[in-house]
């Protein structure tokens, strides 16, 4: 059974004049993105948190070099506003979820800006149960903003301290995820870390598991996050599994909450193929209950292998707040993205590229197939992906004629065999063009020609 579209929006955060999605992002040096500003809604969480308790504040960051800057002036802001604060230093965004959670604090900051360039930035917070602040609290944090800045009495300022065994929790933790008789010798691994916060996590959990481990993009200097490595970029990591060969190869992103792996063979799995893989094993080891939450982007040969599997399947829109979301209120467990963003809600609070990775290493020793046969039954349908860079601040995609009615033409060419999608990026100003189909060359003419509109269009 498929079931229908969600018809979760993002219409409650057009009103907001600071939070998006996914916390507030931006160039660095560009408002918000900016000391003054960070430091006053370091302020201004401070003032709402200390209404509801006396609880210390987690900060972590990923390695890009801004990061820096942002911890210092939160720390300053919190501690004007009586919050005594934590810091973790480069951590995974996950791991930040994970130990806000078990060192009891009242919220967890994350300084990073995920898969994006060093020179963007963004702040986003986790509540005391490792999940996304509620709204109404967010909504409290704007509204605090609005506010004069003051400073409490100096008696009462935060103080401040390193957490210097946050990494040994977090891997302890990892390693905690799949059971003690998966054990990983003989495997040879490349893990890209994408020079970001899981530089110095993930190739050790895999060296503790048993695995002979080849590290690339651990080598941070706070320019070079992202940089043609890791999740987002995969090709260096496909030509380092072939050239060390490899048994298969695991890229993160800059902040480590999304995981793209490689097969022996150079071929990507994307975050589709990897939930797949988990879901389909815990199947056959009848431990898996409930449905599967997906995107507006998940793929339809995805969908098809949930139905032969005889699993309810919706999809949300993109973001994995949407994904907890719809879990929640579902009572499921397993939902993600193509990206890679996958959660695994009996197991941790967020998406975690390291947990995904080591859930899909448990299912291949499980089956004992490699991980190019562990999906061998999912056939794909070619996907074409284009972002269109566009001018325009204010648009709606819906009240375009043009671009309405090519989309309608482009359904029509397509049939029942195919879907198309347009949507705007959350954190960049794009839109992104998706056409999927049977034909690749069909489809890719298709999204080729409706992202020429758009661009038309918007620019």
């Amino acid at each position: 059974m498929v079931l229908p579209l969600n018809d979760i929006t993002q219409s409650a955060y057009l009103t907001r004049r600071y939070f998006g999605t996914d916390g507030i992002r931006g160039r660095v040096g560009t408002w918000p993105i900016t000391p003054e500003f960070v430091l006053k809604l370091g302020w201004a969480v401070g003032k709402v948190l200390a209404r509801q308790g006396n609880g210390k504040v987690l900060i972590g960051k990923d390695t890009r070099i801004s990061g820096y800057m942002f911890e210092s002036v939160l720390e300053s802001g919190l501690s004007a506003a009586g919050i005594d604060t934590h810091l973790l230093g480069p951590m995974p965004t996950p791991a930040i979820a994970y130990l806000t959670r078990t060192l009891r604090a009242q919220a967890g900051v994350v300084i990073s800006a995920s898969h994006n360039p060093y020179y963007d930035n963004g702040i986003k917070f986790f509540s005391s149960q490792g999940t996304k602040l509620p709204d109404s609290i967010e909504l409290a944090i704007e509204e605090q903003l609005e506010q004069v800045m003051t400073t409490v009495d100096s008696a009462a300022l935060g103080k401040a301290i390193r957490v210097v065994d946050a990494p040994g929790r977090y891997i302890e933790f990892c390693k905690s995820t799949v059971s003690s008789d998966i054990i990983l010798n003989g495997l040879k691994i490349v893990v890209d870390c994408a020079n970001g916060a899981a530089y110095h996590i993930a190739p050790n959990v895999l060296r503790e598991l048993g695995a002979d481990v080849i590290e690339i993009g651990v080598e941070p200097n706070g320019l070079n996050i992202n940089l043609d490595c890791g999740a987002t970029h995969p090709a260096l990591l496909q030509e380092q599994v072939l050239q060390h060969k490899a048994d298969l190869g695991i890229g993160l992103d800059g902040d480590g909450d999304r995981v793209v792996m490689i097969d022996h063979k150079g071929h990507i799995l994307d975050g589709d193929e990897l939930l797949y893989i988990i879901i389909k094993d815990k199947v056959s080891c009848e431990s898996f209950k409930g449905g599967v939450v997906g995107t507006v982007m998940s793929n339809f040969g995805f969908e098809q292998a949930l139905k032969q599997l005889d699993l309810d399947f919706v999809r949300v829109p993109v973001g994995d707040r949407y994904i907890m979301s719809e879990l929640m209120n579902r009572g499921w467990t397993l939902g993600g993205e193509p990206s890679g963003h996958i959660v695994c809600l009996e197991l941790t609070t967020t998406g975690d590229g390291i947990i995904t990775a080591l859930q899909v290493l448990a299912a291949m020793q499980h089956q004992n197939k490699s991980l190019s046969d562990m999906c061998a039954d999912m056939q794909k349908y070619p996907q074409v992906l284009i972002n269109v860079k566009v001018d325009k601040q204010e648009y709606v995609l819906e009240q375009n004629a043009v671009i309405q009615q090519a989309i309608k033409e482009t359904e029509q060419t397509l049939g029942k065999k195919g879907r198309v999608l347009l949507r705007k990026s959350g954190t960049e100003p794009l839109v992104r063009v998706m056409v999927e189909g049977e034909d690749e060359l069909r489809v890719r003419k298709l999204a080729e020609q409706l992202a020429d509109i758009v661009h038309a269009e918007l620019m």
